[in-house]
């Protein structure tokens, strides 16, 4: 059997917002929907955060959720089997209280799993893992000793791979633990990578300007080879633009429509030409605009030690401050502190 994999869907990510929901509409719509019906695919495993608050989740996300995902799936006759994750645990030590089981027990094709459970997926012996937390964690450790379950799927925090393009995770459990298994294949982080057996799967989709130009989707998982691809989503809502003294006229400017944008100006000879630029762009309406100038900071840094960092999210700036900063504190708890801040303060926005 083929099962699709999707993790990390976030429903109602940036309080709710219409420009995020609408491109994630798109690529249901367009890329998941349509390629489970054209291929068969009855079974979708959710590796976790369904949801994007913990706290909790306004009527118009919960509708939106249900209305353009959940009753999609029960009218095709999906079943989904939904893991438990960090975003949608209330508690931070527990997964007793979360979100998918409260918000979709009207749904008789779903399937949720707070505590780690072997599943049989289309005739193979999977362990679930769920949001492994203070009360679980010695349970869950000791059925994965004892299982025979050749592949687990789950929510995990391992150390030693990429959360996103510029950071790897330097805490969590080791991926030794699960070295018995043949294939373990993961939620949690949004950005692909593996060792050749743990394989983080990413997110379906852009969320944060640290997602620019990497690749997202779902993954089609066969029970009986144990093998996978992914099926890559390939609409992009960040975009990088490089300003070079730009033809703003024969610059076209109608793929950037509704599109969160960075203007990276590298030349800039022409203030009004450059300005005509940026009028072009606001006139196909875009969602969202800012503009990063390599400024002279002559008398600052050598010439050759200055490098704008022209596509640094601030994620990496601030963990490059942090890398650099003479204290005397655990460096990798405090970045792990400001990544979950700087999450929360984009909620906000």
């Amino acid at each position: 059997m083929k099962v699709a994999i999707i993790t990390d869907q976030h429903f109602g990510a940036r309080k709710n917002s219409k420009l995020f929901h609408d491109y994630f509409l798109k690529f249901y719509t367009d890329i998941f929907f349509p390629y489970l019906e054209e291929n068969g695919i009855s079974v979708v495993v959710d590796m976790g955060d369904t949801f994007d608050s913990r706290k909790g989740i306004d009527f118009s996300a919960l509708t939106w959720a249900k209305n353009h995902y959940f009753d999609r799936l029960k009218d095709m006759g999906v079943t989904v089997h939904t893991i438990v994750g960090n975003h949608t645990a209330y508690y931070k030590n527990t997964n007793d209280v979360n979100a998918v089981d409260l918000l979709l027990r009207e749904y008789d094709n779903v399937v949720v799993y707070p505590e780690a459970t072997e599943v049989n997926l289309g005739g193979l012996n999977t362990l679930f893992i769920p949001w492994i937390n203070q009360e679980n964690e010695k349970t869950t450790h000791q059925l994965i000793k004892k299982t025979t379950c050749k592949c687990a799927m789950g929510h995990l925090e391992l150390n030693g791979f990429r959360v996103n393009k510029q950071i790897v995770m330097d805490h969590g459990h080791e991926s030794e633990l699960y070295s018995k298994f043949s294939k373990v294949y993961s939620g949690h982080y949004h950005t692909r990578s593996d060792n050749g057996r743990v394989y983080y799967l990413g997110n379906p989709y852009e969320m944060f300007w640290t997602d620019v130009g990497d690749r997202r989707g779902f993954t089609i998982f066969d029970t009986e080879t144990l093998e996978h691809f992914h099926v890559d989503n390939p609409y992009r809502l960040f975009y990088n633009i490089y300003y070079e003294d730009t033809d703003h006229q024969t610059f076209d400017a109608r793929e950037y429509e509704n599109k969160i944008v960075k203007v990276i100006v590298r030349k800039k000879t022409d203030i009004k030409k450059f300005e005509k630029f940026i009028d072009k762009l606001y006139a196909v309406g875009i969602a969202e605009l800012k503009v990063t100038e390599n400024f002279n900071f002559a008398g600052w840094y050598g010439d050759d030690e200055f490098d704008p960092l022209e596509s640094e999210d601030t994620i990496s700036i601030l963990n490059r401050y942090i890398e650099e900063a003479e204290v005397s504190l655990d460096k990798s708890l405090v970045k792990k502190i400001m990544q979950e801040v700087y999450q929360e303060a984009c909620e906000l926005i």
